[in-house]
């Protein structure tokens, strides 16, 4: 008598952030059991992954509990099959739906072999299942927004509010950072994307950038949505991360709270998202149309060389490190980070091939404790991750990229577990930061 392999996933529907509970059930007790997944992503490029487990006493597989012996990843992970896929054409990098609000759908096939002592003969089992991961709750609305000069995108949560608001920045590669918005926006945040450069109307490059830009698209946040408690936290990545700090600092009535990813204690050239025409030790930031020092400007020890030579693919950071051998041009490059008036939350990366986002971070943290920042200051720093800290559960293994603007390829370094495992914890104390600052602004405000 033979029984049915049934496989099932829980939740079959529910946010991107939310594990699913894979379990198989009818397998020959001590059977091999693989799994495979496929997920049809941007682009409409399919990824997928595999492992393969070993069956126990109950014919039982659960991939929460249970390590694969083999496969696309090693140990104990619930969305292993998610975060370690790669792209069947073995270049593709966006992972997100287009348009976001679409939801990704991945397909999870169980076959399930024979196990020792059983005739060869035996037919192997197989079932299969889908589930759907989304970046939007249902009522989330999108509103593109190209209004006062500003190019982005709004993201507004289910009911009439107000709600806390956050503005979220994107780095070198440019463009709007719609997924993250639609994310924050499902997690209660009015959440506005605003892209500064590769965007309708925007420039192609970093080069020159206004602040002044920003300051508008804070002042129509606080328009448009009319925040609870007057909240408005910035978010940003990378070069994005660098600018929500300097926002801040040169800012700080109009900034709540900040959240800076793999960002930077200093102002930084213009680097691989330069102008060709001013280069990459051009500025990137102007303040009343002059530009800020950075760390590259007038640097003895800084050097190109590491990042330049050699074969592909190269690491950014370690040119960046060359530069901080010139405390006098770090100190004139530095973020007064101190005058930022509220909480600070940093995420780094141990092994960041972009940049030291850790050293980074403990330079901004230093540099709040030897002031006496009033605020909460949180730092997670992540082991043998890389630059790409974005959130749960989507795959990590594309290391090596060619930079969107210069077209160098490079690798963002970290391991893709590593890179799994901060991608999901960071979002966690993100969502845990936020809701204790916005708890925090209200009642200094004397509000419950």
């Amino acid at each position: 008598m033979t029984s049915s392999l049934t496989l099932t996933a829980t939740p079959a529907d529910a946010l991107i952030d939310v594990p699913r509970h894979l379990v198989v059930r009818g397998a020959a007790p001590g059977a091999r059991v693989t799994l495979t997944a496929h997920t049809t992503r941007a682009g409409g490029v399919v990824w997928h992954a595999e492992a393969t487990f070993v069956a126990d006493a109950d014919g039982v597989v659960d991939a929460s509990r249970d390590a694969p012996v083999g496969g696309s990843y090693q140990g104990v992970s619930a969305m292993g099959l998610i975060w370690s896929q790669v792209p069947e054409d073995g270049k593709s990098r966006d992972v997100f739906p287009q348009p976001v609000m679409t939801p990704l759908v991945t397909t999870v096939v169980a076959q399930a072999g024979h196990s020792a002592g059983q005739n060869e003969h035996n037919v192997a089992m197989s079932s299969s299942v889908s589930f759907t991961q989304r970046l939007s709750v249902e009522g989330v609305t999108r509103r593109e927004v190209r209004e006062d000069g500003l190019v982005g995108t709004l993201y507004l949560p289910p009911g009439d509010g107000p709600h806390p608001a956050v503005m979220i920045l994107n780095g070198s590669g440019g463009g709007i950072n719609e997924p993250r918005a639609a994310l924050y926006a499902s997690h209660g945040y009015a959440a506005f994307a605003l892209g500064y450069f590769k965007g309708p109307g925007l420039p192609d490059y970093i080069s020159n950038t206004p602040l002044e830009y920003f300051a508008k698209g804070m002042d129509w946040l606080r328009r448009t949505v009319k925040p609870a408690h007057d909240f408005v936290a910035l978010s940003g990545q990378s070069r994005g991360g660098e600018l929500v700090l300097l926002l801040g600092a040169t800012f700080p009535d109009a900034v709540s709270a900040v959240i800076g990813y793999v960002p930077s204690a200093l102002i930084h050239s213009a680097q691989n998202a330069c102008d060709p025409a001013i280069g990459r030790e051009g500025p990137t930031w102007l303040l009343d149309g002059k530009p800020l020092p950075h760390i590259w400007e007038n640097n003895r020890t800084a050097s190109w060389a590491p990042f330049d030579e050699g074969p592909p693919p190269h690491r950014h950071a370690k040119a960046m490190l060359t530069a901080l051998d010139d405390l006098e041009a770090v100190e004139r490059a530095r973020i007064p980070v101190e005058k930022i008036r509220g909480p600070v939350m940093l995420l780094s990366a141990e092994d960041d091939g972009s940049w030291p986002s850790s050293r980074y971070s403990r330079m901004v943290t230093e540099r709040l404790a030897s002031h006496a920042h009033p605020y909460p200051v949180e730092h997670l720093d992540f082991d043998h991750a890389g630059h790409a800290i974005v959130f749960p559960y989507v795959p990590t293994t594309q290391l090596v990229y060619a930079h969107p603007v210069s077209g160098k390829i490079s690798t963002g370094g970290g391991e893709p577990s590593a890179n799994a495992l901060a991608d999901e914890r960071s979002w966690t104390a993100v969502q845990a930061f936020l809701a204790r600052a916005v708890a925090e602004r209200a009642q200094s405000q004397g509000q419950s």
